[in-house]
């Protein structure tokens, strides 16, 4: 599969760019009938070039000049490769200083320097440019990066930044396609005969003809009707490519430059993160709460930005950020885009509108409330890149555990990047897996803080029901845990079971140091209570008319009577009859010793066997028919 390479021009007006893209593509880019009759781009451009089977270049050339560098902007996020282009008459000018400085900020790591319309010059006043450039990228990206004189004109030194330039796009890494589908819209139009059509470069993952993606902002739905790149049809489009999508299901009027398609299901816009911003050393400070215009991939959003940091005091927020700085931030926009971790973007001040900052997205979904400390804490972890440092931070925002499909809209990641990151925690203590597929980590200390409320929430349950053997296990589960599939809740109780801190008694859950606590009174209604059916044999009186007699209140009769049975020394067999435990194992055996002679029983015979009236035969012989010791044969039983 050839290798994918965006290449992007930058530069001030009228320096070449436009001429020089269709010199090295013979594509003219300039679409508009204005833009041809004025002689300047005015929006994007595209064109490509095939270098063979192993390397495909797709161009994007941008405007030059002041007005539409938000146009600018709306290509350079997706720039491999630059070709910085200055004039060798008129050498640096102010929009080469701003393009300069956004592709910078926007961290494209690879470029060219191209001294174009070299013709106009003489060998003396070319070779001081070219120093003038290589003194002015100093210090940056650009330093060291090839310096070549062309002319579009005369095709002078065009083949040598051919060559130079498949050299430099071999050498650039490749975007990750094994990721989640990214495409930011920088153009949306009407093909006739096929509809809508949105265009821009793939920033991540792959899309596939007949899949369906969302269109964010707006919670849209589209399916892929067809793919075309390089002026040719495809089935697929992967990470790195220019691609233009026939996309069905949506209207032309609902698709504009700055959406972003992607995966379906997968993300959800937001217009608050925090990010890591540098403001440029030529810019005026930063005031904390200044509105600006925000800039990532192809959309342009008004806003404002809070710093993050505290003063030298630590008692309150910076005031501003001064030139050269770089420092957390908050974005707070007027309106939503999907955001990631490593995202880039630029700042332009409000007015007027001039570039002076640039940064990285950081995390997506702050907490609304958190310390000066955890939110220090979580922005430098997500500040180092470290997968396994984020998963960390991730897991220590929740209270009961993040999911994988949790983790996946916070950054993007795989499920190879999440399992290597999971694992790695793991091997350290440093994360706990509540559940392994779907994934469901916590931190360690929300574990012990969930069990230290878990003893709390069971020692306050034992205070005020002294009579409770323990508490419903669902009830401690939804009542107070906030997880509704109950997961983390049942990791926590079953972790606390194992060391011995809590004890289960069928769906009963208690602290494995309490024990029923009974008053004097209470004492001797449960001793009456055993002694009373324990004389009675199987001929036992029936609980309506039997607890009443009691000294004790009908509440807590019945809480004891409960008791009783839960641990075993009385059997319920109706909702009126309970037997105490030696009369029916008595009665087992007798049953035991029929089935010797003949295991068929009938009505009359357990009667007699048992020595009981009707009354209490037939509720007994259904009991043991529940239990499985009878079986019922027409009338009579047969003992299993």
């Amino acid at each position: 599969m050839a290798k994918h390479v965006i290449v992007g021009t930058a530069g001030h007006i009228d320096h070449g760019k436009t001429a020089l893209v269709k010199a090295l593509t013979g594509i003219e880019t300039d679409r508009w009938e204005e833009e041809k009759r004025r002689g300047i781009t005015i929006d994007l451009g595209f064109a490509h070039l095939d270098c063979g089977p192993e390397l495909k270049l797709g161009f994007v050339d941008v405007p030059g000049h002041e007005r539409f560098v938000k146009n600018m902007l709306a290509g350079a996020g997706g720039i491999d490769v630059v070709l910085l282009v200055i004039a060798a008459d008129e050498s640096i000018m102010p929009q080469t200083r701003e393009h300069f400085d956004i592709c910078r900020l926007l961290g494209i790591e690879r470029g060219i320097v191209v001294l174009t319309k070299s013709d106009l010059v003489d060998e003396e006043l070319l070779e001081l440019v070219k120093l003038e450039v290589q003194e002015y990228v100093e210090n940056s990206f650009l330093a060291g990066a090839p310096v070549i004189p062309v002319s579009s004109k005369t095709r002078e030194g065009l083949d040598e930044l051919r060559q130079t330039l498949q050299q430099t796009a071999s050498e650039t890494s490749s975007r990750d396609s094994r990721r989640r589908f990214r495409m930011p819209v920088d153009r949306a139009f009407i093909m006739k005969g096929f509809g809508p059509v949105v265009t821009g470069t793939v920033s991540s993952g792959t899309v596939a003809v007949d899949t369906t993606v969302a269109i964010h902002p707006g919670g849209l739905r589209g399916r892929i009707r067809g793919l075309q790149g390089h002026g040719e049809s495809s089935s697929k489009a992967g990470a790195g490519r220019r691609t233009a999508i026939n996309v069905s299901g949506v209207e032309i009027a609902d698709l504009r430059r700055g959406l972003e398609l992607t995966e379906d299901g997968v993300f959800e816009p937001v217009s608050t993160f925090d990010a890591r911003l540098e403001l440029l050393s030529s810019a005026k400070p930063l005031k904390n709460g200044a509105p600006i215009h925000f800039h990532c991939g192809a959309a342009e959003i008004e806003g404002r930005v809070f710093l993050l940091s505290r003063n030298q005091t630590g008692t309150a927020r910076k005031r501003s950020l001064r030139p050269g700085e770089s420092d957390f931030a908050q974005f707070r926009l007027d309106r939503e885009l999907v955001a990631l971790p490593g995202d880039r973007f630029v700042v332009r001040q409000f007015s007027p509108v001039i570039t002076i900052a640039g940064g990285r997205v950081l995390d997506n979904r702050p907490p609304r409330r958190e310390s000066h400390k955890a939110r220090i804490a979580r922005l430098e972890a997500f500040d180092s890149g470290d997968a396994s440092r984020m998963l960390s931070a991730l897991a220590a925002g929740t209270t009961e555990g993040v999911s994988a499909e949790e983790i996946v809209r916070r950054t993007g990641w795989t499920a190879a990047e999440i399992g290597a990151a999971t694992q790695k925690l793991e091997r350290q203590d440093k994360l706990v897996v509540v559940r392994r597929k779907p994934l469901l980590a916590a931190a360690p200390p929300q574990v012990v803080a969930a069990s230290e409320r878990l003893v709390a929430t069971l020692a306050s349950f034992h205070h005020q029901n002294p009579l409770a053997p323990g508490a419903s296990r669902e009830a401690i589960r939804s009542g107070g845990f906030e997880d509704p599939s109950g997961a983390f809740a049942s990791f926590v109780i079953d972790r606390m079971v194992r060391e011995g801190k809590l004890a289960l008694e069928g769906d009963l859950i208690r602290l494995a140091n309490h024990r029923v606590q009974l008053q004097q009174d209470e004492a001797e209604a449960e001793n009456k209570i055993l002694a009373a059916f324990a004389d009675a044999g199987l001929a036992v009186p029936g609980l309506k008319t039997f607890l009443p007699e009691l000294k004790i209140d009908l509440v807590r009769a019945r809480k004891i009577l409960a008791n009783l049975t839960r641990n075993g020394q009385l059997i319920r067999v109706t909702d009126d009859l309970v037997f105490h435990h030696q009369s029916m194992e008595s009665l087992q055996r007798q049953l035991a010793e029929r089935k010797r002679h003949n295991p068929r029983i009938t009505i009359p015979e357990f009667k007699e066997l048992a020595g009981i009236s009707r009354k209490y035969a037939i509720p007994l012989l259904e009991f043991l028919d529940r239990q499985k010791i009878t079986l019922r044969d027409g009338d009579a039983r047969l003992i299993v």
